[in-house]
């Protein structure tokens, strides 16, 4: 059998192996991880036709409902390829085809409108999906869609936009006039504890710079009614002031988990305040388009402000995220009570940072260096979770893959962007399709592991991954991007994507792209192929035979543009690329974390001083084991790191006070690896006091809450109420709780105020803690109070929803059992 680390990334998948001849045929060769061969076909009845007809076969079994051959042509209304390599030109078409399969008249789904369909000239999500998400339908713009179609962009994200439902308002604190990005449902009854929303912001881009400046106009202003009070809730809801980032679940992560600890599931007050890499780049990137969109329609004061708020945001990520031991930003910090930036990565994070400019040169490189990447592609996180299935675990997603190439480029690493290549045309090649999403160290559809079988859900002609293959070949192969005033050109061809995938031709044309209105077409002089490594430089670049810049106006181009691109000397770029490899089918520790382990009991031991009994909480203890790595322990204390690489399953914090109050948690690491694990659930050496309550059903708008009690010294305190909130499971619905807490003092002078949050809590669990009100009190007494909020159930898009907060009405209640105050420093006597 070929060993795994014999299969390193090149571009012979697509090219070495093919054999294009005469008769307009191609072959294509994909070694795989258990030292076999799959083969493509690729053949056309008419090379020479200005709109060619493909038939393309595989030998890989593809997912369940497809087939081993398919056929596909080329359309008068989308960009054609021509490159000299057959198979090239066909997957680019294959795309396309796949894009007019995504693109409907109607939409659907099962919880809504009661499954019947929705009339909307939007794009729908992929084969399996037939409604528009907003992280999805976003993404794949950015990617791609949007320069592409426009008008079907801005349809699609418009219908992600509503404002409050008939006969609905939200709470007093909230803020603006309802209109609104929807987040869909999500973890916990969605927003606040999804929070991705803004990633609204990067499809509404793309489709502003490419729409014609009357429709462009319109739509503007109703991107920036709906990013400003989207933005103004969102730094009410879930921005804390403490570090400047916000709260809320990962991006596009949403399968908790996948790629959370295992008790936070049950737990989601802690994934609410935890913060997230790729959230808070979601939310830069809302506010520069935001204070752009201001600016433009005359609102410089609000320009103002949005361009602030994201300026210090940039600073709070690159403080709070950083890890210069890793080389990378972290892509999540621990919630409440703990807080520390996990060892945890993701693809789509890092690259979102490089992307919107929150790295700076010196950070991107780093990090493009330190991703890991498998024989196959870069997974989606870092490193695996085990004893989990694959989908977002073990998984790569040809969209981030695509985010990925886009870092690359701007990086101007070769390795990444050649690997990135590589793994956008062979997935596409080997199953017919641009899929949801892989399985990262086999690249197979659906690989068989038993209970760990995956990727669970795997759609055909996924719409993030069509537009990535799009972007792809249009924004990163010829270099097309649209600007705010125009297009830049500026290909990325390295020298293997020239000596290998374009070995055929001395030039590469990209035909009957539309821009505003303005046919364009494209063509790369190509140098001669060399054996070294690196990206070419643009050398020269005409339109319409006269000398331009990689710059061009809206207004410079004509109805009919022909813009020549010759690319000269081979530059070396960045060849740093972080390898790593194991077996698919066994849990090494080369790629896996360990579980998270588990403080078993905290209290104070001999001397005072706290003591940790730590349970390995090995969930998978076999998978443990089976990766034949010893484990060793960090200890945290309010999220600083107090007790490093720590063998013993009881440990004493000899460095803290016997005074006021310390919260821990453990976090498992491999020697060997150094792979880390999540954090176990912090553990409170002072856990307060309750005072119970019983009110069942509470949370109508009208209902009124209000709980007196006493602190007798001064310090910091988290306030908190115990509830159980059961009106949908934990990983779906749009009816989380989620109020206005007010604390108020003896004299009535409110001290403290903000929104606390009551997610889906487990059916057949006791009653959970929300997410804190943190307040420094004095001695006296003090009254908490209640008030209504809102959550995604009181916008008019979930009208028709049919579980909980949705046809029957917004839901946001659920049952109070106590109301827990506990201090959080030190107290002062």
């Amino acid at each position: 059998m070929k060993p795994i680390t014999a299969l390193l990334l090149s571009l012979p998948a697509l090219t070495a192996a093919i054999a294009q001849a005469a008769d307009a045929t191609a072959t294509a060769s994909y070694p795989t991880w258990d030292g076999k061969q799959e083969t493509v076909r690729y053949a056309t009845p008419d090379a020479g036709a200005a709109l060619r007809s493909y038939t393309q076969s595989t030998t890989m079994t593809v997912r369940e409902g497809g087939k081993q051959a398919i056929s596909y042509a080329e359309s008068a209304a989308l960009p054609t390829v021509r490159s000299g390599n057959l198979a090239f030109d066909a997957l680019f078409a294959l795309a396309g085809a796949e894009m007019k399969l995504d693109s409907v008249s109607e939409i659907r789904d099962g919880s809504y409108n009661g499954g019947n369909a929705i009339p909307c000239d939007c794009f729908e999500t992929g084969e399996l999906w037939h409604y528009v998400w907003t992280r999805d339908l976003s993404y794949a713009a950015a990617l791609g869609l949007g320069m592409l179609d426009p008008q079907r962009t801005r349809n699609s994200l418009a219908f992600k936009l509503a404002g409050y439902r008939d006969g609905v308002t939200a709470g007093a604190h909230a803020a603006g006039d309802g209109y609104q990005i929807v987040q869909d449902t999500g973890s916990g009854g969605s927003w606040p504890v999804s929070t991705d929303r803004v990633s609204w912001a990067f499809g509404a881009d793309e489709a502003l710079k490419a729409l014609p400046p009357a429709e462009r106009q319109a739509f503007a202003q109703q991107a920036l009614h709906a990013l400003r009070n989207t933005l103004d809730n969102d730094r009410i809801a879930i921005w804390d002031a403490a570090d400047g980032l916000y709260n809320g679940e990962e991006s596009f992560l949403d399968w908790r988990e996948q790629s959370y600890a295992a008790w936070l599931p049950n737990e989601l007050s802690y994934m609410a305040t935890s913060k997230a890499l790729s959230t808070n780049a979601a939310h830069y990137k809302a506010l520069t388009l935001a204070a752009q969109l201001a600016s433009e329609q005359g609102d410089a004061a609000t320009a103002a402000r949005y361009s602030g708020w994201a300026a210090a945001l940039k600073t709070a990520i690159n403080q709070r995220f950083w890890q210069a031991d890793s080389g990378m930003y972290s892509s999540v910090t621990a919630g409440h009570f703990d807080g520390a930036a996990l060892y945890k990565y993701d693809w789509l994070g890092q690259a979102l940072a490089i992307i919107t400019g929150i790295a700076d040169q010196r950070q991107a490189a780093s990090i493009l260096a330190h991703y890991p990447h498998g024989p196959l592609g870069a997974p989606v996180i870092w490193p695996q979770q085990a004893n989990t299935a694959v989908y977002h675990n073990r998984a790569m997603w040809p969209f981030v893959t695509a985010y990925g190439l886009k870092a690359a480029a701007i990086g101007g690493n070769v390795a990444v962007a050649d690997a990135a290549y590589a793994t956008l045309m062979r997935g596409a090649a080997t199953n017919l399709s641009n899929m949801e999403n892989l399985e990262w160290l086999s690249g197979q559809p659906m690989l068989d592991d038993g209970k760990l079988s995956g990727p669970v859900v795997n759609s055909r002609r996924q719409l993030w991954s069509v537009g990535g293959y799009l972007g792809m070949v249009v924004g990163s192969v010829f270099g097309v991007q649209t600007t705010n005033d125009g297009i830049a050109v500026r290909p990325f061809i390295t020298a293997r994507l020239r000596r290998e995938t374009f070995a055929g031709s001395d030039a590469i044309a990209l035909n009957q792209l539309t821009l505003r209105g303005k046919r364009i077409a494209v063509r790369v002089q190509l140098p001669a192929a060399v054996a070294g490594e690196g990206y070419y430089e643009v050398a020269a670049i005409t339109l319409n035979g006269k000398p331009a810049s990689a710059a061009l106006a809206w207004d410079a181009l004509g109805d009919d543009n022909s813009i020549e691109i010759r690319l000269g000397k081979l530059l070396p770029g960045q060849q740093t690329k972080r390898s790593v490899t194991a077996r698919p089918l066994v849990q090494d520790a080369a790629v896996y974390a360990p579980a998270e382990p588990r403080i078993a009991k905290l209290e104070r031991g001999a001397y005072g001083f706290p003591t940790l009994h730590i349970d390995g909480g090995v969930i998978g203890g076999a998978g443990d084991k089976a990766a034949g790595d010893a484990i060793v322990y960090n200890i945290y204390r309010n999220g600083q790191l107090v007790g490093p690489r720590i063998s013993a399953n009881m440990w004493s914090d000899r460095h803290a006070g016997k005074e006021g109050n310390a919260c821990y948690a453990v976090e498992a690491v491999y020697t060997r690896s150094g792979n880390r694990s999540h954090h176990s659930m912090p553990a409170c050496l002072n856990n307060g006091q309750e005072i119970a309550v019983s009110r069942a059903g509470w949370g109508a708008p009208s209902d009124t809450f209000a709980q007196a009690f006493k602190v007798d010294s001064a310090g910091d305190y988290a306030l908190q109420i115990k509830y159980r909130n059961t009106a949908h499971q934990i990983n779906l619905g749009i009816s989380g709780g989620v109020k206005w807490a007010s604390l108020k003092d003896g004299s009535g002078a409110t001290v403290a105020g903000g929104v606390v949050q009551l997610p889906h809590s487990p059916a057949n669990e006791g009653a959970k803690y929300s997410t804190p009100l943190r307040a420094a009190l004095k001695p006296g007494s003090y009254t908490l109070q209640l008030e209504d909020f809102y959550n995604m159930s009181y916008m008019k898009n979930n009208a028709t929803y049919s579980d909980a907060g949705g046809v029957r009405g917004p839901s946001n209640k659920f049952d109070i059992d106590a109301v827990r105050i506990m201090p959080t420093t030190k107290i002062k006597k």
